[in-house]
C-alpha cells in the first residue's frame, strides 16, 4: 500500500555539480508539493577526489587535491546570501577529511576510505538545504546514518531492512509531515557506529530503499540524460530514449552497465511494486521514462549496454574430469575472498567465469588479491585475462524468437567474442571482448537491430 502523496527523489552528482545545477534541482523539488523527501549524491567529481585523498601518499599532491575538493564546495558557498555559518562548517568538513586523509596514508583501511568518501554527501546536503532556506522553504537537513543501518562489509555494505522500515517510520516520517527533508544517498552506518558505503551509485539504491521503506507513490531519479535509452548516447548518438520499460528490462540494463541506474535501486521497488522515473534535472520539461512492472510494448530487442573493466578468470584441472566437487570448491574459496562471479561458462576441464571490477570503491579497481590467486593456485592453473568489455542485448523473450542467433552473430563476425553466455536469462545475450573493440560492437549492433 503506497502513501498517497509521497515521492522520493534523488539527485546525482551532476545535479549537484554547482550553485547554478542546485538551483535547478530545487526548481524541480518545489513544483511538486508531493516531493517529500530529497536524496543527494555528492557534487560531481567529489566522490573521486575523496578516493584519491584516501589512497594519497604525497603531501604535496593530498593538498592539491584538498584544493580542488574546496574549490568545488566554496563556490557554491560563494553564492550564497548569508555564508558564514556554512563557511565556518564545510571548512571544518574538510579540515576533518585533511585529518583523515593523513591517518589513510599512516595505516589504510576500508572503515577509514568509507568514512572519507562518505563526506561528498554530507557537504552536498547542507549546502543544498541552505539553498532551500534561503529560498524560504522549510527543509530539514537529516543524516541518513540515523535509519539506514548496514553490515560491515565496507565499500559494498547491505542494509538491514528491518531496522531500516522501523527507524524510517519512527525518526524519518514525522519530519516528513512537517517539512521538506534532505538526505545523502551512498551512506550507513554500521553496529558499532562507523561509516559504511553501499557502493558506487548507491544513492540510487538509497532512494529506492527510503522509497520502500515510507510506502512512497514513486521514486524519481534525477540525472544528466532525460531517461533511458537504446544505448549510451554518447557511443551511439542516433540511441532512442525508451519512454516505458518493465522492471526486469531496466535491471538487466542496469546489471550490464546502463549507467542511469544502480543495477540495486530497482530491488525495493520491485518487491513494492513502487514505479521509477528517470529524468534530466538540467531539462525536465523534455520528460524521461518510467520503468514499472508492466508496459504496453515489449519488443523483441530493447538495448544494448557496454560494460567496461571486466576481468576473466580461466581454471584449468583434469581434475574436474568426470569428478564431482570441483565447482564447489573452487565457489568456496571465491566466497572466502568475498568476491561475486558474474558470468560463467565451463568444459570438461576449465572454467570461465568473469569478475566486474565497475563497482569497486578503490581506484585501483582489482578484485584479484594474491593471497586469493594462491589459493586457487592450488587448486587449479589459473589464467588472468584484464582490459575486456561486456556487451550484452537486452530484450524480451529472446529463448523463443528464431533466428536470434544467426541475426546477432552475422552482426558480431568481424569481432573477437572472448565468452559469449546466452540462455540463463530470456532477457539477454552476452558477449565479452576486448575493450578496444566493444564500442564498435556496439555500434554495429545498434544499427542493424534498431533501425
Amino acid at each position: 500500500m503506497s502513501h498517497p502523496a509521497l515521492i522520493v527523489a534523488k539527485f546525482g552528482g551532476t545535479s549537484v555539480a554547482d550553485y547554478e545545477a542546485m538551483n535547478r534541482s530545487a526548481d524541480i523539488v518545489l513544483s511538486r508539493s508531493d516531493v517529500k523527501v530529497v536524496v543527494l549524491s555528492a557534487s560531481a567529481g567529489v566522490t573521486n577526489l575523496l578516493v584519491s585523498l584516501s589512497e594519497v601518499q604525497s603531501e604535496e599532491t593530498r593538498q592539491a587535491l584538498l584544493h580542488d575538493l574546496g574549490r568545488i564546495q566554496y563556490a557554491i558557498v560563494d553564492r550564497l546570501q548569508a555564508a558564514t555559518v556554512i563557511r565556518a562548517e564545510i571548512a571544518r568538513i574538510i579540515e576533518n577529511i585533511a585529518q583523515l586523509s593523513i591517518r589513510a596514508s599512516e595505516s589504510p583501511s576500508a572503515e577509514l576510505t568509507d568514512e572519507m568518501v562518505s563526506h561528498g554527501e554530507l557537504l552536498s546536503t547542507l549546502l543544498f538545504t541552505e539553498i532551500l532556506r534561503e529560498r524560504k522553504v522549510s527543509a530539514q537537513w537529516f543524516d541518513v546514518r540515523r535509519v539506514m543501518k548496514t553490515n560491515n562489509n565496507f565499500g559494498r555494505a547491505e542494509p538491514d531492512l528491518a531496522q531500516l522500515t522501523d527507524l524510517s517510520r519512527t525518526q524519518l516520517l514525522p519530519l516528513v509531515a512537517e517539512s521538506l527533508v534532505i538526505t545523502q544517498g551512498f551512506i550507513g552506518c554500521e553496529e558499532n557506529g562507523l561509516t559504511t558505503t553501499l557502493g558506487r551509485g548507491g544513492s540510487d539504491y538509497t532512494a529506492a530503499l527510503l522509497g520502500e521503506a515510507l510506502q512512497a507513490q514513486r521514486i524519481d531519479i534525477w540525472t544528466d540524460v532525460p531517461g533511458i535509452y537504446t544505448t549510451d548516447p554518447r557511443v551511439v548518438p542516433e540511441a532512442v530514449r525508451i519512454d516505458e520499460i518493465t522492471f526486469e528490462e531496466a535491471a538487466e540494463m542496469a546489471t550490464f552497465g546502463a549507467k542511469v541506474l544502480h543495477p540495486a535501486t530497482l530491488l525495493p521497488a520491485v518487491r513494492n511494486d513502487i514505479p521509477v522515473f528517470v529524468g534530466s534535472s538540467k531539462a525536465p520539461e523534455v520528460g524521461g521514462t518510467l520503468v514499472d512492472n508492466q508496459t504496453c510494448h515489449q519488443p523483441l530487442f530493447r538495448a544494448v549496454t557496454l560494460r567496461r573493466r571486466q576481468t576473466l578468470l580461466t581454471l584449468h584441472s583434469l581434475n574436474m574430469l568426470h569428478a564431482r566437487g570441483f565447482l564447489a570448491e573452487v565457489f568456496a574459496i571465491l566466497a572466502r575472498h568475498n568476491i561475486s562471479v558474474d558470468l560463467i561458462t565451463t568444459s570438461e576441464v576449465s572454467i570461465a567465469l568473469t569478475l566486474d571490477t565497475t563497482g569497486s570503491t578503490s581506484a585501483k579497481g582489482s578484485l584479484l588479491t594474491q593471497g586469493l590467486l594462491t589459493e586457487l593456485s592450488s587448486l587449479c592453473r589459473v589464467e588472468v585475462e584484464e582490459g575486456l568489455s561486456l556487451v550484452a542485448l537486452i530484450g524480451n523473450r529472446l529463448e523463443e524468437a528464431r533466428g536470434v542467433g544467426k541475426e546477432v552473430f552475422g552482426v558480431l563476425n568481424p569481432f573477437n567474442l572472448r565468452m559469449i553466455c546466452y540462455g540463463a536469462s530470456s532477457h539477454n545475450l552476452c558477449f565479452l571482448m576486448p575493450e578496444s573493440e566493444a564500442e564498435d560492437a556496439v555500434r554495429c549492433l545498434h544499427r542493424h537491430l534498431f533501425r
